[in-house]
This record gives structure tokens, C-alpha cells and sequence, in this order.
């Protein structure tokens, strides 16, 4: 069916290809690309986007000796068929099947393990450094897109490239044209020329003779920068100490081997801008590139059907509560680091356009910044996944805890997220968040307990956070109302014997169903911080054993909130904590990777039976 990309198991099987063949390659791994990701989903325009320039690094570098490093990570589906991975495909981001990111344990191809944005200019640097310690030949090459560009982390890595001189070439995949205009025959010939080694010497050369009258070799460069400047937008990256060449056709082969070809023959850090389209290929995707960002399976021929709709997602949940509240309060703001869509703030960004503010990929900024607008008055909505708070952990304690500033934080995909594996799981921000002075934390158990905290939330004058996970709820009915809820008070779901099993956030559910069988003591704990310490000292005193239930890692976490609580109050009682290992979880199903996890209706039931038992 396909017969070239059928015949490459490894790049070395690709670089044996004429030159001539490489248009075919392309047509062929693109028409694969679409056939095997509407059967498993996963992401898709910015993977269609890649397919030249992955067939291009391959065929001009010596992979895996030379390296190369793919930001955030998503857009590598074409490197992964090149190198071996074709047949697996059929697994991507299924339990034990290959990463939807690149993952050094997969592959001696994956030269470094992404899936957070703007990374890969300080890891490549690192390889480039090394190399030049080990006086190694090695290439390091780091793959960057517009978007990433927006990150202080990426510019920091910039900043540190130039001085050290090391063999470094950044490309810039700009696919959103946020950069540049469409590129023409005269930019793409020029880049060659600016490639070439003649170029080169007879810059180094002018360099040379003209250093020895200082104010001429400054009257030049400063020619060179007006003259690139005019056809070129790279007087930035220079500036950082890098040779700027393009913008070029991310999409012409020709264009593309060629200029890496002369590239890979220059010393020094090197900054290649490339123009790319998401979607490429499928018009439906190159048409709206952001629905086909992550795809479930879909029909290539009728393209992706929008679903009846269903249970709204928690998601959803918080993006009707903020235009409901942004309606009643004036001083409510919705930020986010380029999440958009993911958060649930398209709606709000429509009604509400002038209190809307994405950032791009700045979570630091993105925390600090609503720590100024809370300084004047404002109350800001920062809505963000857990797995990206991490980023911000140091603005998080020292810009709005210490400050004690009244920051709301809407904690999406908190617990485990399933296809997308351990880089986006939420595993851990229960155990960072609580133990920060200042900070309130809670964690609904169902969709109209969401919108209720998260209005409790927004009426504190303190830093808060509302910690849900991805998905949907249980189907519990929402109430429009807006109804504060006492804080750090939970309440008592289901009385029993014997066995308490406190929950918190999306485990009430499962304790629930679990202690129809046990016949157990449920309680919805509702706040991590402030513990409800008269419920747990309550529960104690008339429970044989209380089991703590958590989507969160065990170290740190709620259940170790209540063993502290037992400590303070002098109380004995044995406790059992559940929630997620030490460790980091694959990816999976949601629901098998909970049962992995023993945090389901079964697994509740064995841990409870085998304590009991001892």
C-alpha cells in the first residue's frame, strides 16, 4: 500500500532514498498518518504539519548519533514511523502501546523526553555543550513551534547559546504565521545563499580584514542587519548570537535538504525559521486546525462529526460558572497560558473580551500577572491544568501565597488524565498546594459541587484553589444557584460500622459504591486544606479503622493531612491511605488505570478486606 514507507524501518533505510523519491515519502507517510490516527486519535494538525520536515532532519543527519529534540512533543508522530515505530502505531497512547510524546525508555531516536512546552532549546544546547567537551562531531538539533517561542524559558536558553559557540541549529517551526507572511521563492532562495558556505567564508573573511578598523567592521554589520532585515525577521535571533537563515517552505523537500545540507556544515549556533500549515493534507484539518489539534477515532472521509451532547465535562462546568459570575462581578478576570479551548474559557473570551487575558505559554507569568491585578482590586480566575501549575511553583509561593493576594486557581485534569501518560497527569498538586500558608484547597466530588466551590472560592479574600479532574462527573444535577459553602467543613454521605473511608474530590463515588459492600461510613471531605479535623477526630472515635481515598500521590497528600490531624489530637486510630503510587503511572484509560491503581469499587473493596484481615 505504501510501497517506499514500507520499506524504512530506520532512518539509515530512508538516507539510502534519492532525493527524487522524497515527495512520494511524504505523500505516502501523510496519507498514514491520517489513516492510523482516525483509528486510535490522538493529535493530528500539528503531526500532518511536520511530515516534510521529518523526512528531512532524518535524511540530512546521522540519527541517532546526531540528536534531536522535539518541543512539547505532540507534533513527532512522522519521526516516530521513521524510526521503527510504524507497525506500533497501531497502540499509540494505549496501555503499553507508544507514547503520544517522545520517550527515551521507546526509542534510541527519542533523544529526549518532552511533553511541556519550550524545553528543547536548553536540552539541545546541553547535547551541544557535551559534544563539544567530548570533542564529538555530534549534531544537536532542538525543533521549536511559534507558540513554545512565547515561553521566558525558551528565550533564556537563547540568551545562554550565543556565548557559548557551541554547534547548535534551533528551527523554528512557525505554523500559526504568527512570525512571518507566507514565504515566496525569493526568501526561500535566499536562505539557501545565507546557508551556503560561501556566504559563510566570505562573511568570517570581511569579519577578519575589517577587524582591524573597529568603527568599519561595526558600519558593517550593521549594513548586513539592515539588508537581511528587509526580507528576513531574524535581527532578533542574531541579536542573541545566532546566524538567522529563512523563512523558508516548511513543506518544499527541495528547499528543506537543501538548506539543512549547507547548516550542517557550519560551526556555531544556528537559528533556521521554517513556515509550515497545520493540517497540512487533510482540508477539513487545514480548514479548523484546532479541532483537529487532539482527535478521537474519526471517519477521514466525512471528517469529525460533533456528539449529541451528554453530561457536561467539569470543564465545561467552570466555563458557565466564570460567565455566570464574570456577569455579577465587574472585577472578575479570566487568564490562562494558552489553554484556551482546553479550559473552557471560549465562551468567556467572546462575552467578556476586554476581562480576558491569554498569556501564551508563560505560566510563571501568567501567576504573577494576576498577582498584580489582585494588588489593584481585581479578582483574578487563573485557570490552568495541574500538570502545568508545576511550572509556576516559585510565583505560586512567592507572588501570591506570601503576599496572601486573593488569586483563584481552577485546577484542571487534577488525578490522572489517561492517553496522554505521566507528563499530564495531575498527580501531584494536592500534596504541593497544601502545605503553602495562605492557601485554601478544594476538591468537588460532582459537577454542582464544582460550580458551588468555585464561587466559595471566588468570594474568599485569600489564595484559593479548586481542584477537578478531567472528564465528566457522576451526572450529578447543577444548580444555577450561587451557594457558598462553609469552609473546611465536609459532611457525612453514608453512616456505618466499623470502617470510615473519608474521600476526597472524584473518589466519593467509588467509596460510595465500595461501602455498599463494606458497609462502611462514607464522609465527602470536600476541603484538603483546611481539613475538617472535627469530622476526622468524630469518625475516630467510633471507627475500627479510617480509610483515606485520594486521586493524588500518597506522599504529601490528603491522606497524610489526616494522619497529621490523628497526630495533633493525640488519636491512635489505624489509618489506610489510598491513592496513587511512587511512582510515575503509564498511560492508559482512565478507568484501567485507576483499577491499576486499586482506586475503583473493586480495589477499594480488596484493600479494606486485606487490612481488616491482618
Amino acid at each position: 500500500m505504501y510501497p517506499l514507507l514500507d520499506s524504512i524501518d530506520a532512518p539509515a533505510q530512508l538516507r539510502q532514498l534519492q532525493r527524487t523519491d522524497l515527495p512520494q515519502l511524504a505523500r505516502e507517510l501523510r496519507d498514514f498518518l491520517i489513516a492510523s490516527v482516525s483509528q486510535t486519535g490522538g493529535h493530528l494538525s500539528s503531526n500532518l504539519g511536520t511530515v516534510e520536515l521529518s523526512i528531512a532532519l532524518h535524511y540530512v543527519f546521522n540519527t541517532p548519533f546526531d540528536r534531536i529534540v522535539w518541543d512539547v512533543g505532540h507534533q513527532t508522530y512522522a519521526h516516530k514511523i521513521l524510526t521503527g515505530r510504524r507497525q506500533a502505531m497501531a497502540g499509540l497512547r494505549k496501555k503499553n502501546g507508544v507514547s503520544g510524546f517522545p520517550r527515551r525508555a521507546e526509542s534510541e531516536y527519542d533523544a529526549f523526553g518532552t511533553a511541556h512546552s519550550s524545553t528543547s532549546i536548553s536540552a539541545a544546547l546541553g547535547m551541544a555543550v557535551a559534544a563539544k567537551l567530548a570533542q564529538s562531531e555530534r549534531k544537536a538539533i532542538a525543533v521549536i513551534g511559534d507558540g513554545a517561542m512565547t515561553a521566558g524559558m525558551a528565550f533564556e536558553a537563547l540568551n545562554n547559546a550565543g556565548p557559548m559557540n557551541a554547534d547548535l541549529l534551533v528551527i523554528l517551526n512557525d505554523n500559526d504565521m504568527s512570525i512571518s507572511r507566507p514565504v515566496g521563492a525569493l526568501s526561500n532562495h535566499l536562505a539557501k545563499l545565507l546557508s551556503g558556505r560561501f556566504y559563510t567564508t566570505a562573511r568570517k573573511a570581511g569579519e577578519k580584514v575589517l577587524g582591524m578598523v573597529p568603527p568599519v567592521l561595526e558600519l558593517a554589520r550593521r549594513a548586513e542587519e539592515h539588508v537581511k532585515g528587509m526580507v528576513t525577521p531574524g535581527t532578533l535571533f542574531e541579536e542573541f548570537g545566532f546566524n538567522y537563515i529563512g523563512p523558508i517552505d516548511g513543506h518544499d523537500l527541495d528547499v528543506l535538504v537543501s538548506t539543512l545540507s549547507n547548516i550542517k556544515k557550519l560551526a556555531g549556533p544556528q537559528f533556521l525559521h521554517i513556515v509550515t500549515k497545520k493540517g497540512k493534507g487533510l482540508p477539513a484539518a487545514e480548514a479548523d486546525p484546532i479541532l483537529y489539534h487532539g482527535v478521537a477515532p474519526f471517519d477521514p472521509a466525512v471528517g469529525i462529526i460533533a456528539q449529541p451532547g451528554g453530561r457536561p465535562s467539569y470543564t465545561q462546568v467552570f466555563g458557565e460558572w466564570l460567565c455566570d459570575m464574570a456577569e455579577l462581578d465587574s472585577r472578575l478576570v479570566g487568564i490562562t497560558p494558552a489553554m484556551r479551548e482546553g479550559s473552557g474559557l471560549v465562551e468567556f473570551s467572546k462575552r467578556f473580551p476586554d476581562r480576558y487575558f491569554d498569556v501564551g505559554i508563560a505560566e510563571q507569568h501568567a501567576v504573577t500577572f494576576a498577582g498584580g491585578l489582585a494588588c489593584e482590586g481585581f479578582k483574578p480566575v487563573v485557570a490552568i491544568y495541574s500538570t502545568f501549575l508545576q511550572r509556576a511553583y516559585d510565583q505560586l509561593i512567592h507572588d501570591i501565597a506570601l503576599q496572601n493576594l486573593p488569586v483563584l486557581f481552577a485546577i484542571d485534569r487534577g488525578g490522572l488524565v489517561g492517553a496522554d501518560g505521566p507528563t499530564h497527569a495531575g498527580s501531584f498538586d494536592l500534596s504541593y498546594l497544601r502545605c503553602l500558608p495562605n492557601m485554601t484547597v478544594m476538591t468537588p466530588a460532582d459537577e454542582n459541587e464544582c460550580r458551588q466551590m468555585l464561587y466559595t472560592a471566588f468570594r474568599l479574600d485569600a489564595p484559593t484553589a479548586v481542584r477537578y479532574p478531567r472528564g465528566t462527573g457522576p451526572g450529578i444535577p447543577i444548580s444555577q444557584e450561587m451557594a457558598a459553602l462553609p469552609i473546611g467543613k465536609g459532611e457525612l454521605r453514608r453512616p456505618g460500622r466499623e470502617v470510615a473511608l473519608l474521600a476526597f474530590g472524584s473518589m466519593l463515588h467509588p467509596c460510595l459504591e465500595a461501602a455498599e459492600t463494606l458497609g462502611a461510613s462514607v464522609a465527602n471531605m470536600r476541603f484538603v486544606k483546611p481539613l475538617d479535623e472535627a469530622l476526622i477526630t468524630e469518625l475516630a472515635g467510633t471507627h475500627r479503622l479510617l480509610v483515606t481515598v485520594e486521586e493524588n500521590t500518597l506522599l504529601g497528600g490528603a491522606g497524610s493531612a489526616v494522619v497529621e490531624c490523628l497526630a495533633r489530637h493525640g488519636l491512635s486510630v489505624p489509618v489506610l491511605q489510598l491513592g496513587l503510587p511512587d511512582e510515575f503511572l503509564g498511560q492508559g484509560t482512565p478507568a484501567e488505570l485507576l483499577a491499576g491503581c486499586g482506586l475503583d469499587k473493586p480495589g477499594i473493596i480488596a484493600a479494606v478486606t486485606r487490612r481488616l484481615a491482618e
